[in-house]
């Protein structure tokens, strides 16, 4: 069997990998190479796939726990169902641009990494094309681990060894303020991480922030959210970042341990949709090293 091929789809980070049935590597038993060029390169993009619902929850499955943040809202005996990142409706009708589900689709154009506001963060997104505009809804990734290693060290200085507090609520509010005031945006308390995540697999450090981030230890609030802008602006310069112009089947992978993405405008009166599945990390990813022991003098939201 001949290894997975790769091209790089940046400088910096990312591979396409070129000669590979992503449905096929589950069962085949190739998952252990895809896991380390997952680890190696940080984000992996599949071409013109036929990804199945079974196959995308059995290739989840095998990164982690699949994410589930609707457990506690499911009836008895109702199943999970593959999160779909779209504008459609059940009726097959499409929300209207200021409809609050679109705002909330629009949250999305934040840089963020999936899943920091929840007591369990994201591993990985899984996401495959189903549903296309004809123009726009691009998904744009940026490494952080790139963007940490060649950040100027009196940068680095100004955050490393501190925590970060994060808040569902925090990106909704940058959007809309009736937005972020609803009950699914504080289902979770605030959260505190370590503002650097290093991959235990091989040492490579990545900073760790979203849009979900509102407070850094040891800065008041106007402090924090300067120097927040600051590193996000840093992370997301051209030489760090991928666009990824969709077409139906690809399938697009990446670690939110150190990876930061975002999704760009499309006419909303078009449909679009794509079918997104998380993972969530385990004590094999490094999550220990992450947790802050929680302090009274922090604020909380």
């Amino acid at each position: 069997m001949t290894l997975l091929s790769t091209t790089p789809i940046t400088s910096a980070f990312g591979v396409e990998v070129t000669n590979a049935d992503i449905a096929d590597i589950v069962p085949s038993g190739r998952f252990g190479e895809l896991r380390d060029l997952f680890e190696t390169h940080s984000a992996l993009l599949f071409r013109g796939q036929d990804l199945s619902d079974d196959a995308h929850l059995e290739l989840g499955r095998a990164f982690g726990p699949i994410e589930d943040r609707q457990a506690d809202e499911r009836k008895p005996g109702e199943e999970f169902k593959i999160p779909k990142v779209s504008n459609v409706r059940e009726d097959g009708s499409v929300t209207g641009e200021m409809d609050l589900h679109t705002l909330n689709l629009q949250s999305n154009f934040l840089w963020h990494a999936d899943s920091t506001f929840i007591p369990t963060p994201a591993l990985t997104n899984i996401i495959t094309a189903r549903v296309l505009p004809t123009e726009g809804g691009q998904t744009e990734l940026a490494s952080t681990r790139a963007a940490w290693a060649a950040m100027p060290e009196t940068l680095r200085d100004r955050i490393r060894g501190r925590g970060i507090w994060h808040h569902y609520a925090t990106s909704r509010a940058k959007i809309s303020p009736e937005l972020a005031k609803l009950p699914m945006f504080h289902k979770w308390p605030a959260t505190h991480w370590n503002a650097i995540w290093t991959n235990p697999v091989n040492g490579q450090e990545a900073l760790y922030i979203a849009s979900h981030a509102y407070q850094v230890d040891g800065y008041d609030e106007a402090e924090s959210l300067a120097l927040l802008d600051e590193l996000m602006a840093f992370c997301t310069q051209p030489e760090f970042t991928y666009s990824h112009n969709w077409e139906v089947g690809d399938v697009l992978i990446w670690d939110q341990r150190a990876v930061l993405h975002r999704g760009r405008p499309w006419p909303y009166d078009q449909p679009r949709t794509l079918s997104s599945i998380c993972c969530s990390v385990t004590a094999a990813d490094g999550i220990e090293t992450m947790l802050i022991p929680a302090q009274a003098d922090q604020q909380q939201l």
